[in-house]
């Protein structure tokens, strides 16, 4: 244990994490050159297509300095805000953690939020400046708002470039010196026990467990158990990863690795649970808080011959996000499908999109909503997470909404642009802080409903893209808002219902009916798009009729022969206009989602 250092790196979105962990790679000599790409750790097809980590990698790496070897566990973290409990998970699996901030960005809003959560779990933090390369590289601003953070002296900051090396080497260095050693709570019990931080499935080994032991050594062949669900195993076989699953003899106190399970059953194995030898059992490790969702949303197959294909697959995704959560539900209109929780808009966005590609699954997505908690006239109450089946206003007292606790950092010279934006999107500004000579926080609550919102492009697009936000979900609050729906030839769609603040009714339902008139294909009769609030139409827009010419075969002969079959035409519009149902396209769905 004496030679082990485990640590992870933590930033805020696009400041080189994947980067600098290509560098570790290739000067450790875990990759060959020859078998090196960039973002190596990135395995999904999506990351390495958008450039962000979404899942969490570990991977283990050996290093020798001073004639000494030494082994560096190194954990890739997610740097979006939607995917912080995977970081929170990788925080509670090392000792220290490398807090990289941009040279060309310096601190922004998700750095704030991860530096606080390394700092609860009680890691030793390591401050880096990445990309001191770029021209654009304000290395000693950085460096001044990270010394006003953290409290330190600028000889503790380390300086380096993911894409040239530069300060690399050094920074392992400093890692081995200042991260300290992985400790074991119960020694030559003759037992062992292991964190599960992370697990995956394989239809032919089962569930495969990424551990960190905490105490003893596991081998192939023990006699294992999961203390949360009490469910037995042998282990069928144990080992690291480099970055690629490594089979090793066995796998101790203070390594981290996976351990290959056997077990088969859905649910069996969970995030933050404790497995240890079922004979000679160890005590429970404090595992993870629950991941709570934010924003909910209704996923329907095309084809409901698709639905229990669509059921597997949100199992299989579960398997390896423990984030997601799903439920049946049946709509009179879509048919039967899945209400599910995200933990925000691009989760949302990227499971949809790894159910299309990886399961080649056709779907309609409802738009997005959160959660309400409704009491009724009758005494009863309710939490109502779908718009479609949000109340009449006159049939509740009272509704209440979730609250986010925020923080916006940005340069001076656009908190004046970014205040009429704040109070536009109901929120209750706070105190403001400054950061060194180039940035202020400014603290803000407001309703989740309202960042859901396009709030961040919205802040993104007033500050020339130099504004960060981060958020955490804060308490419930009084809510003024109405369910708003969509009407396509006099029937509701469901899938484009929402909760909207009565504020904006109007401005909201002219949004929505002008975008569905704009992307909706035309039929043989006239339809009407149309929305409804508080029992009336606020917004309607008619789509023309398709125009057929029915007299296009006909040549010479009396006139009248063209009159009856314009006549004849005329009447059969009639007869679609009643009973005419328009066909609303997959495509259309993710138009109006997005």
């Amino acid at each position: 244990m004496d030679s082990i250092r485990n640590f992870c790196i933590i930033a805020h979105i696009d400041h080189g994490k994947s980067t600098l962990a290509d560098r570790f790679l290739e000067i450790t000599k875990t990759v060959e050159t020859r078998r090196m790409r960039s973002q190596m750790l990135d395995s999904m097809e999506l990351e390495r297509e958008r450039g962000i980590t979404i899942k969490m990698q570990p991977v283990r790496m050996e290093y020798s300095l001073d004639g000494a070897k030494y082994t560096l566990n190194l954990i890739d973290t997610p740097g979006h805000i939607d995917f912080s409990y995977e970081v929170s998970r990788s925080l509670r699996a090392v000792e220290g953690a490398l807090l990289l901030v941009d040279a060309t960005q310096g601190v922004q809003a998700q750095t704030l939020t991860v530096l606080n959560q390394a700092r609860d779990t009680g890691l030793i933090i390591i401050p880096v400046v990445s990309k001191i390369d770029s021209p654009l590289a304000k290395k000693e601003e950085t460096a001044k708002e990270i010394e006003n953070l953290l409290g330190i002296e600028k000889r503790e900051i380390c300086f380096v470039s993911g894409k040239t090396g530069e300060g690399v080497e050094n920074l392992l260095r400093e890692i081995i010196r200042r991260i300290p050693l992985p400790r074991s709570e119960y020694k030559e019990t003759g037992s062992a026990r292991a964190l599960i931080f992370d697990f995956e499935y394989s239809n032919h080994r089962g569930v495969i467990l990424y551990t960190r032991p905490l105490d003893g050594t596991f081998r192939k062949g023990d006699d294992a158990v999961l203390l949360g669900t009490s469910a037995q195993f042998f282990i069928q076989e144990v080992g690291t990863f480099s970055p690629e699953k490594k089979e090793r003899n066995d796998l101790s106190a203070g390594e981290i690795g996976y351990i290959v399970t056997g077990i088969k059953e859905p649910g069996v194995a969970r995030i933050g649970d404790t497995v240890t030898f079922s004979k000679k059992k160890l005590p429970a490790y404090p595992g993870y808080a629950e991941p709570k969702p934010l924003v909910f949303a209704s996923i329907f197959p095309e084809s409901q011959d698709d639905f229990n294909a669509l059921r597997m697959a949100l199992l299989r995704l579960k398997l390896s996000d423990s984030s997601l959560k799903f439920e049946e539900e049946h709509s009179s209109v879509l048919g039967r499908g899945f209400r599910c929780g995200f933990l925000g808009m691009l989760h949302l966005e990227i499971i949809t999109e790894r159910l299309r590609r990886e399961f080649s699954l056709e779907l309609i997505v409802t738009l997005p909503s959160i959660n309400y908690d409704i009491s009724y006239k009758n005494g009863k109450s309710e939490t109502i997470y779908t718009p479609a089946k949000f109340p009449d206003d006159s049939t509740y007292i009272e509704c209440k909404e979730p609250w986010i606790n925020a923080v916006v950092i940005t340069p001076p010279d656009y908190v004046s642009a970014l205040m009429p934006i704040l109070y536009a999107y109901e929120a209750e500004v706070g105190e403001s802080h400054v950061f060194g000579d180039s940035r202020v926080s400014i603290d803000f609550k407001m309703p989740l409903r309202e960042l859901m919102r396009n709030f961040f492009d919205v802040v993104k697009s007033v500050s020339s893209g130099y504004a960060s936000l981060s958020y955490e979900i804060g308490d419930s609050r009084h809510a003024e808002v109405t369910r708003l729906d969509i009407l396509v030839a006099e029937e509701i769609v469901p899938a484009f219902s929402k909760v909207i603040s009565t504020r904006r009714v109007k401005e909201e339902a002219e949004n929505a009916v002008e975008k569905l008139y704009k992307i909706l294909p035309q039929e043989l009769f006239l339809v009407k798009i149309q929305a409804l609030a508080r029992g009336r139409i606020v917004s309607s827009r008619t789509l023309k009729a398709l125009k057929k010419d029915v007299t296009g075969y006909l040549y010479g002969g009396d006139v009248t022969r063209k009159m009856k079959l314009r006549e004849k035409q005329k009447k059969g519009k009639k007869k679609m206009l009643a009973r005419g149902r328009v066909h609303i396209g997959h495509d259309i769905f993710l138009k109006m989602l997005k």
